[in-house]
Formats: structure tokens, sequence, C-alpha cells
């Protein structure tokens, strides 16, 4: 760990837990702006809304801590959806397997990207942006290019109150699991080390490309069940589920102070990121901004967070 100057404590607070001033602050500011915010129905719809963007948003973190980049978790979140329902409605799986079957077909997937990147040489930008419109294109097979409406009582479970949400509870036990591994286990570890000095780390005997083949994977199994998190709530699959998605995941990590380089990031900060931007969206749809002005006011957060991340790595090299 890098150690300060004496008499900077402030500005070392500051550097090392922005991403929380962030938030809090922002909470404060929409507690204030409107007194629909702070109500248990608001925060609970939020909790709903985000725990698919929230696990996307870690898939997407264990990929950039590789020094990658995966566009295709949109198309993917499309992908298991409208897998799922198919195989509900057609095929009358129980949803509980089919839901496993989708996440099983989009880790295939996701390995193929990785394979492409690994061991092909391709970079991921390029992979991850075949991947999304071949996974964008076999949803629209899958589903003919029509909503698919499942029955009740299979998806819709996973948002019933009576179950006390499921969706949100399998979210938090993500969160949980993504943060063990990457602060306790060698895997975790590793995967940093690949982000900071993949050669290092291959010349010390470690296999590389199998970590970078298994974080596209991770990324495609969460976008899968972060896919079917929507259909859950819509009690449809659909092919346009996901559009953009993969901008708002990138945008999470990059606010919870991963490097885009690789080698530095956070799970709970990737979290808090991802709620950083669904409080903003909140407030604004509370305050009844339109849609367009929404994205715009997105891009600038984007890029003042990308602004905040090069000022901290500026001020840690100084400290």
């Amino acid at each position: 760990m890098t150690k300060l100057k004496k008499g900077n404590p402030i500005k070392h607070f500051l550097i090392e837990y922005n991403t929380y001033i962030i938030f809090l602050v922002l909470l404060i500011v929409c507690t204030i702006l409107s007194p629909d915010f702070f109500t248990a129905m608001n925060l609970r719809n939020l909790a709903l809304q985000q725990s698919a963007p929230v696990i996307i948003a870690i898939g997407m973190l264990f990929v950039i801590l590789t020094g990658g980049i995966d566009l295709s978790v949109g198309s993917l979140m499309a992908f298991g959806s409208s897998f799922a329902a198919v195989l509900i409605m057609n095929y009358g799986i129980h949803f509980v397997p089919a839901i496993l079957i989708a996440m099983c077909a989009a880790l295939l997937l996701g390995m193929f990207t990785g394979v492409l990147v690994a061991y092909a040489k391709m970079q991921g930008f390029v992979a991850s942006l075949a991947m999304m419109t071949i996974a964008r294109g076999v949803a629209f097979i899958l589903t003919q290019g029509r909503p698919i409406r499942v029955d009740e009582g299979t998806l819709d479970l996973l948002v019933n109150r009576n179950f006390h949400f499921p969706i949100i509870i399998i979210s938090v036990i993500i969160v949980i699991i993504f943060f063990l591994i990457q602060k306790f286990t060698a895997y975790g570890r590793i995967v940093i080390a690949v982000g900071s000095n993949s050669t290092a780390v291959q010349l010390a005997g470690i296999r590389v490309k199998r970590y970078i083949v298994s974080v596209y994977a991770i990324s495609a199994i969460l976008a899968s069940l972060g896919g079917v998190y929507i259909a859950a709530r819509a009690s449809t699959g659909s092919a346009t589920i996901g559009m953009g998605q993969e901008l708002d995941a990138i945008a999470a990590v990059v606010i919870g102070g991963a490097s885009l380089a690789g080698g530095r990031g956070f799970v709970f900060r990737t979290v808090i990121g991802a709620l950083v931007l669904a409080l903003i969206g909140n407030i604004m749809n509370l305050m009844a901004v339109p849609s367009y002005p929404q994205d715009v006011i997105r891009g600038f957060i984007i890029i003042a967070a990308v602004l905040l991340q090069v000022l901290t790595s500026k001020q840690e090299q100084t400290v």
C-alpha cells in the first residue's frame, strides 16, 4: 500500500473514499430534491431495478481487471431472457432449470469470446463487439422477432413479494461471493495481476489465457442472469432487452474507481458505482426529466468519473 505524507489525512481520505463520498452526497441531494425519494416503495423499486445492473457490472469488473472489455453484455442479457422464455413456454421446462440452461448457454458464448481474446489474440473490444451482434441475432432467432410472454407462477416468482423478492437476495449473495473471491482467493489476486502485468504472471508459470477466458465466461453468465431478472419483472422474454447496458456497466466500473487499463478495481466500489447511476436516473424520473436529457447528463457523469480517476491516480503517485 502506498505510504502517504504526514499532514494530509483529509487529502488521503478524499482520495481513498471518493466513490463512497460521491454516493453519500448524491443520496443527500436526492432526499432533498424529492420527498418521494426516501420512501419504502421507491427504495424497493430501486433495489429491484438495480439487481440486474449490479451483477452485470461485477462481471464487467472482472473483465476490466484483466485489461479487457466486454461489449456483449447487453446482447447476452437478451439472449438469456429469450432462451429461458423459449424453454419455459415452448418446451414446458420448469423455470429454474430453464434459467440454468440459459446461463450455461451464455457461458459457452462467453468462453468463445474469451478464446478469441486469449488464444486468437483479438482485441477484447473487437471480439466482444462480434459477440454482441451474434448474441442479439440468436435472441431474435429464438423469439422470431417478437416478445415471448411467460406464464404466471414462473419467472415472476423471482420478483414476488411473498418470497421476499428473490432477485434482490440472489444479487446480494452474488456481490458477497465475488467480493470474497476477489479479496481472499488466489483466483482474485491472479486476475488483478494479469491486468497489472500479464507477462510477469505468465513467466511465473501461471496459465494466463485460462484466466482471460474465465472472466469473459463469468461476465456472460452474470449478464444472462441479469436478462432473466428483466424478463421476470416484465414477465416477458425479449430480444430487445439490455440495449445500451454495456455502457452503464462500464460506467459503473469506472465510477467505482477501476482502471480501464486493468489491474485495479473493487467489487463493492463497483456496486456503489452502479448505485450512483441508479440514483441519478431515479431522481430525474421523480422530477419528470425527459429521457433524452437524462442521457446527456449520464454522459457528463462518465466523463467526470474518468477525470476523477485520472486525478486520483496522479495524487496517489505524489503522496
